[in-house]
């Protein structure tokens, strides 16, 4: 388990994170979702200690990390996937790892298996693609056999079928029991592989939920209805339990004869239609979406320059790291 109470970092002028409190409980699939700069990444460098909180604290499995004494068998993370020796093999990678921290030599065989890369594992890791690095460096992540995994973008470079593959492995994983933390910003991904969510925008705690509470919360299932007597359709719709409006679209594309309805289903539009001979030239169901959800939560909550550059509070760590 990772809890964190009234977490915060500050560098310089830039509060990165803002009084954080929550807990990411073992046997889910816990997503980390927010927009670039939300302070996703110093979140989790502060869970591992590679950061020390302005205020609050963060511990795993009731201890700050710096305290584990043999952290590789009690958590594992996948962050910067690309920080290997290019020049060593994939296999000489893992073995070092795991002679640093006391792991068989065997289990290097067993996780290069786990992550589809046992017939590249004398290949150098220099060589590899960001795919291919990405399922080393989960390999590494799991060499202790931890409860707790933390991966920062673990899709990234995947085809669909490695996707595939690493959604059912965290699955299974939190399945096992495990705590798993996984930031990511493919909306339609974590609507299939967490259980629940922690959002966050600026620094702050925008939700921690369900992703089904989450969702539900934050979008609408609606009825997309298109008309030559929008008007008068409209009407009736209302005189039934509708709730209508003309419907808009991002980009502006929504026909003026377009309607949005809610609380009435497909069948019964068309049947007041039909009842009433007025032409349907379009009906069409759309279910609340996690990223319709996200889209409304995190909307005020993005900073941007004036020149139109978004303002990047983990950037801005780093720069920060960087001049230290």
């Amino acid at each position: 388990m990772i809890q964190a109470t009234t977490l915060s970092k500050r560098f310089g002028s830039s509060l990165a994170v803002d009084g954080l409190t929550f807990t990411i409980r073992p046997g889910h699939v816990t997503g980390f979702l927010g927009p670039n700069g939300a302070g996703k990444s110093t979140t989790m460098r502060l869970i591992l200690g590679l950061d020390a909180p302005t205020a609050g604290t963060v511990t795993v499995n009731g201890q700050p990390y710096q305290r584990i004494r043999r952290p590789l068998h009690q958590v594992g993370a996948v962050l910067e996937v690309r920080s290997v020796h290019g020049g060593r093999s994939a296999y000489n990678h893992l073995l070092a790892l795991a002679q640093s921290n006391g792991i068989p030599a065997r289990r290097v065989g067993e996780v290069l298996e786990l992550v589809g890369l046992d017939g590249v594992g004398q290949r150098r890791a220099g060589k590899f693609s960001l795919g291919m690095s990405q399922r080393l460096g989960l390999a590494a992540a799991l060499l202790g056999d931890p409860p707790i995994l933390i991966c920062d973008e673990p899709v990234n470079g995947l085809d669909p079928e490695g996707i595939l593959w690493i959604r059912t492995l965290l699955r299974r994983l939190a399945a096992e029991g495990r705590t798993v933390f996984v930031s990511s910003h493919l909306m339609s991904e974590m609507a299939l592989t967490a259980d629940h969510l922690i959002v966050i925008g600026q620094g702050k705690l925008l939700a921690d939920a369900s992703t089904t509470e989450v969702i539900a919360a934050n979008s609408q299932s609606y009825v997309l209805v298109r008309s030559p007597d929008a008007t008068g359709l409209a009407g009736l719709l209302r005189r039934a339990g509708g709730i209508v409006t003309a419907a808009s679209q991002p980009d502006d594309t929504a026909d003026r004869d377009d309607l949005q309805v809610t609380g009435l289903d497909v069948t019964t539009i068309g049947d007041i239609a039909a009842r009433h001979g007025i032409a349907i030239h379009g009906l069409s169901r759309h279910t609340a979406s996690l990223e319709a959800a996200y889209m409304e939560l995190t909307r005020d909550h993005i900073d941007f320059h004036t020149d139109g550059a978004a303002t990047d509070p983990d950037a801005a760590a780093s720069r920060t790291c960087s001049e230290r």
